[in-house]
């Protein structure tokens, strides 16, 4: 891709004489009269770098440092200046600039110092890559979970990571699809490259073709500018094609064209690219039954269906889930340091195993945070549960709300409940309810409550 490089003067002859310089050695080179030009022309467009000269009229050069920086941290500002006023340069540079030129300057000293600003720039954000997958993401050897589900999955992945044929990952919303994803791709031959995914379900049927393939200057209104799409992005990398079952019709076959030949055509024509990608898809639908109801296409579904993994739900592998909590509450605590320190209770840790997550793995995390957050001691027990999370109610207790019975007896039937969840423990239920022991014992021997 060509780099697009902003020349700002307010000496208009210069700006265009260093503007044409570059065009002519292969960069897009645009001009601005002045600081305020400049500002304006970077809220936009695009640049892939900029040079200014330091003084100028009204708005300088320090203050056109600033605002590329605002609008894009990563992006190389190069500074022009007189031989009287290096002092303001060495001050640019120190607030961020990646280097000054001193006028009068040579123009293949502009060349040559671009080319490094933007090969810097290229590995600043690879570095920032690395760095950002290195923290967030859950390679298959850190994906939690000692059941034999979870062994075989690991396994699976283990071996399925080391090649480069499509992956289809199938599973209900929550089971961690986009991880599963992310730890084939790091943990395999493809790690340093891109990792690109995109939600086909989030977006347009009008945008997704171009977001998929690119498009062309002029493709159809709003496309001022050319795009080169996701494939292109990931080249040599994995496209992750989350939640491929709600792919329109109409794009099906051309995504499987681009799978089975590796070229990709932009919207509005163009030439045709070649692109080496690996491509893992997920989905919570059953393609099979889509396809036998022409909602999917069948030659597609075997495409992406070479490799099938099946991720269970967390119901089916309910000895984890403590492992999960225990995970999910040291990550919270990394988090938000300043938060008090919680443990969980016996009884919600056996409540929380008993319950049927139909949220799986995401809904777990989520309710641990809520938990975290609102409980009112330090250690969290079943009314924090079941203030953050009312459903934790078994439906016998649940029941209640539809049967109209005397105080009494409600309030002996949780008791009850309460007896149960700590093991028939009177006094940790007393400790729960607030209530002395002794009101406990006195309740249970009452017999004129008709249960």
């Amino acid at each position: 891709m060509t780099a697009r490089v902003l020349v700002v003067d307010d000496d208009s002859e210069m700006a265009d004489t260093v503007a044409d310089y570059l065009t002519g050695h292969g960069y897009r080179a645009e001009c601005a009269v002045g600081g305020k030009a400049a500002i304006a022309a970077l809220k936009k467009k695009e640049f892939d770098a900029v040079i200014t000269d330091l003084r100028m009229d009204q708005l300088d050069g320090m203050d056109v440092l600033e605002a590329s920086r605002q609008e894009d941290p990563t992006r190389p500002v190069l500074i022009m200046t007189a031989f009287g006023t290096i002092d303001g340069a060495i001050e640019a540079v120190r607030r961020g600039a990646f280097h000054y030129l001193t006028k009068p300057f040579k123009m293949e000293e502009t060349v040559v110092w671009l080319a490094r600003a933007l090969a810097d720039r290229g590995l600043r954000r690879e570095n920032d890559q690395l760095r950002k997958v290195v923290q967030e993401r859950l390679g298959f050897r850190n994906l939690i979970g000692k059941s034999q589900v979870m062994q075989q999955l690991y396994d699976l992945l283990e071996r399925v990571g080391a090649t480069s044929a499509p992956v289809l990952i199938v599973g209900e919303s929550g089971t961690g699809k986009e991880l599963v994803a992310q730890a084939l791709h790091f943990d395999g031959p493809r790690a340093r490259a891109p990792f690109v995914p995109i939600n086909c379900a989030a977006i347009s049927e009008t945008l997704l073709e171009s977001e998929l393939f690119g498009h062309t200057r002029g493709a159809f209104t709003g496309a001022s500018e050319a795009k080169k799409g996701l494939f292109v992005e990931a080249d040599t990398g994995t496209l992750f094609l989350d939640e491929i079952g709600e792919l329109p019709v109409t794009l099906q076959a051309k995504l499987l064209r681009a799978i089975e030949t590796s070229t990709v055509r932009p919207v509005g024509g163009g030439l045709e690219r070649k692109v080496d990608v690996r491509i893992v898809a997920a989905t919570n639908r059953d393609l099979a039954r889509a396809v036998q109801e022409k909602r999917f296409r069948e030659d597609l579904y075997y495409r992406l269906h070479v490799i099938p993994i099946h991720l269970p739900p967390l119901r089916a592998h309910r000895e984890d889930i403590p492992l999960l909590i225990e995970a999910f509450a040291s990550r919270f605590a990394e988090k938000h340091p300043d938060s008090p320190k919680r443990e969980f209770s016996g009884e919600v840790l056996r409540r929380m195993v008993e319950l049927p997550w139909p949220g799986n793995v995401r809904e777990l995390k989520n309710t641990i945070e809520r938990l975290l957050l609102l409980a009112r001691g330090k250690r969290i027990d079943l009314r924090d549960l079941a203030q953050a999370m009312p459903e934790a109610l078994p439906e016998s207790m649940a029941a209640l709300a539809a049967e109209i019975v005397p105080l009494r007896v409600m309030t002996r039937r949780y008791v009850e409940w309460v007896l149960a969840q700590t093991g028939n423990n009177k006094i940790r239920t007393a400790q729960l309810l607030g209530i002395d022991a002794s009101t406990i014992y006195r309740m249970l021997s009452r017999e004129d409550d008709d249960l």
